[in-house]
């Protein structure tokens, strides 16, 4: 691996983190009305915390690349989160998954009603793309963002990785389509963090492709890898429910622990392979979050 320059360490990558959530929890979604819940509900998964790596492989790229745009990157980051948060407490949901825990907290159907955890889901995919409609950066990069964002968070992407997910479900599946499945629900949204870094610094169309497909392969790891810690964690220790992919088209579940443990191995070698030949500038803004979390199957 490529050493961390002086100007971007993990000391560097907290410091982004801990900005990141000043900015998220003051910026929350707000809609003032006479409902008991509806804004407490809203904040209550993006305030429960969470790796915040998708939104942190976007800001990394800005704040090596154009610094001076990091601040107004703080919104698209916080859009990239509502985003995923919200595919979250739908993927939580009893029709889905019917988890009773989510970053080490209760879920909103459990803290509250199914209908609200629905409708909370439902307002921070919509909010996710007015905050990012009121990004202090120039119209044409906001319209390209907002296409790649909707394109992979939603029809060709996240939404359709779930259908798949939720209509095979108890039908196993071969190893490619679980591929295909995983690539939709999982790496789409990680490759388009990166991918939309590279637009708002202005990266080059060969830098940006080079950066997506490297997101896909990073996605497809960390699903592997969170199949394995559901194997292999306590709720306690993964902050939600574990052992819940009996009936589900995981990795564990077609290749075995061990066999996950490998095929991962050898994804990480691949991904590492494809990041040294990143120029040095991406590797810098990227080392430290590849360090924390390219084998993190390992424990």
């Amino acid at each position: 691996m490529v050493i961390l320059s002086s100007n971007f360490t993990m000391g560097t990558l907290k410091a982004l983190m801990q900005k990141f959530e000043i900015y998220l929890k003051n910026n929350l979604p707000k809609a003032p009305s006479f409902h008991p819940i509806y804004e407490k509900a809203m904040s209550q998964m993006l305030l429960a915390g969470g790796k915040r790596f998708r939104p942190m492989l976007l800001l990394s790229i800005v704040q090596e690349y154009e610094p001076l745009l990091y601040n107004s990157s703080l919104p698209i980051a916080l859009s990239i989160e509502m985003l995923h948060t919200y595919s979250l407490i739908h993927d939580d949901l009893p029709a889905m998954d019917n988890s009773p825990l989510r970053r080490g907290k209760e879920t909103l159907h459990v803290t509250y009603d199914e209908v609200t955890a629905i409708l909370v889901g439902d307002a921070l995919n919509t909010e996710a793309f007015y905050t990012l409609s009121k990004a202090p950066l120039r119209d044409d990069i906001k319209i390209r963002l907002i296409e790649l964002l909707s394109r992979d968070g939603g029809t060709r992407g996240m939404v359709l990785g779930q259908a798949i997910d939720c209509y095979f479900e108890n039908t196993p599946l071969a190893i490619e389509e679980i591929k295909i499945l995983h690539t939709n629900k999982t790496a789409k949204l990680i490759a388009v963090s990166l991918q939309m870094g590279a637009v708002i610094v202005n990266l080059n169309k060969k830098s940006q492709e080079n950066l997506y497909n490297f997101g896909l392969d990073l996605g497809l790891l960390f699903q592997i890898q969170d199949d394995i810690i559901d194997e292999t964690q306590t709720e306690e220790e993964a902050g939600k429910k574990t052992g819940n992919d009996g009936d589900k088209n995981s990795f564990v579940n077609l290749l075995g622990l061990e066999n996950s443990i490998k095929e991962a191995d050898t994804l990480a070698k691949d991904l590492q392979r494809q990041f040294e030949s990143f120029d040095k500038k991406l590797q810098t803004a990227l080392q430290p979050l590849i360090t924390k979390y390219l084998n993190r199957h390992k424990g």
